[in-house]
C-alpha cells in the first residue's frame, strides 16, 4: 500500500513579497536556485547515524513543491508555476502547484502553505476567516477533499 496523495494548490497572492521571500518561494516551486538564507520554511532536520552508531539529527534544506514531469502514482503531470499579475484589484502573484507528497512531508509542506495563506488576496478567504489554499487528494480516492488554513493552521483532511 501506498501513502502517496495529489496535492493541488492555486492562489493569488498579494503584491508585497520581498525579493528574499520570492527567491525562496522560487526556489521551493524548483523554478530558482536555493537562496543562501531561508526565511520561510526555515528547518528540514532528518536523523543520520555517526561513525559511532549514535543518531544524529542535520539539517538537509530541500524545495517543497518541486517536483515535475510525470507523475508517479496520482496520473497525469506535476508541476509549479508563479507568474506575476499587474492587474488590479488581484496585482501581485499568481501561484500553481499540483504535487505527489507523502504524510511524512505533511509538517514542512503545512509551514509553506500556512506562509502562503497569510499573503494571499481576500478572494481566498472564505466565511469562517479560514483560507482556501487547494485540495488534497489519497491516490486511491475519486475525489479531493479541500484544503485550508485556519487560525495559522493547516486543516489536514483525515487520512484513509
Amino acid at each position: 500500500m501506498s501513502d502517496v496523495y495529489e496535492l493541488a494548490v492555486s492562489v493569488d497572492l498579494r503584491d508585497e513579497l520581498s525579493e528574499q521571500e520570492l527567491a525562496e518561494l522560487r526556489w521551493h516551486l524548483g523554478i530558482g536556485p536555493q537562496p543562501e538564507r531561508l526565511s520561510i520554511v526555515t528547518e528540514f532536520p532528518y536523523v543520520v547515524v555517526n561513525e559511532a552508531g549514535e543518531p544524529v539529527v542535520e539539517d538537509e534544506p530541500r524545495p517543497l513543491l518541486a517536483c515535475s514531469g510525470a507523475a508517479w502514482r496520482v496520473g497525469g503531470v506535476l508541476g509549479s508555476a508563479l507568474a506575476g499579475r499587474a492587474d488590479p484589484p488581484r496585482k501581485g502573484w499568481s501561484l500553481t502547484s499540483r504535487q505527489e507528497i507523502h504524510p511524512d512531508d505533511f509538517e514542512k509542506i503545512g509551514e509553506l502553505l500556512c506562509w502562503l495563506a497569510g499573503r494571499v488576496h481576500d478572494t481566498h478567504r472564505l466565511a469562517d476567516h479560514a483560507v482556501s489554499i487547494g485540495c488534497l487528494r489519497f491516490h486511491e480516492a475519486s475525489t479531493p477533499d479541500a484544503l485550508e488554513v485556519l487560525h495559522g493552521q493547516i486543516v489536514w483532511p483525515l487520512q484513509p
